[in-house]
């Protein structure tokens, strides 16, 4: 089974971390949370997960692991700001391996310049923002580019990126 990447830090939209890691987690996969700090606690921004960080971003190599999954919310905005960060990302899509980008997700991927010639979706605030970045955006609860990158815009869509990010894994096996 995959060994999942998890970019994440305080203000992490609840449902968009929670949902596709218990799908995960109960397809038999694991999943790893990175942030600058180890044992760290970090917050949702509705306040109702508070998840303990597996791994430290100066600990791991993208080698380490088979996929990356990216939940929305401010997170992914608060770690561009580090390269560290945006580097790993970038590593996962130059190499083609499995990329699960949710909301405001890409927003590392923007940051990394990895989405331009490739399809995606993202939060509605967003998505010019990927067109910038040379991406084509779809406005669909969730894009699938070639059978790597899988994006979705909302929680809403959280059943549709479940479903594809966990179909995307079934072909490592």
């Amino acid at each position: 089974m995959a060994k999942i990447a998890t970019l994440l830090t305080d203000m992490f939209e609840d449902m968009e971390y929670t949902d596709p890691s218990k799908a995960f987690n109960d397809a038999g996969h694991e999943v790893f949370t990175i942030e600058k700090e180890v044992g760290k606690k970090v917050t949702g921004k509705q306040g109702e997960a508070v998840v303990t960080i597996d791994k430290s971003i100066d600990d791991v190599s993208p080698d380490d692991f088979d996929a990356l999954f990216l939940p929305g919310g401010f997170s992914p905005d608060l770690l561009r700001e580090d390269s560290r960060f945006v580097e790993f990302a970038k590593t996962f899509m130059d190499a083609k391996k499995p990329v699960f980008a949710i909301c405001h997700g890409p927003q590392l991927l923007i940051t990394a310049k990895a989405l331009e010639g490739r399809k995606a979706t993202g939060y509605k605030s967003i998505q010019v923002d990927m067109e910038y970045a040379g991406a084509t955006v779809l406005d669909e609860e969730v894009v699938v580019c070639q059978d790597q990158l899988v994006t979705s815009r909302q929680p809403d869509d959280i059943p549709a990126f479940n479903r594809e990010s966990l179909r995307v894994l079934e072909q490592l096996a």
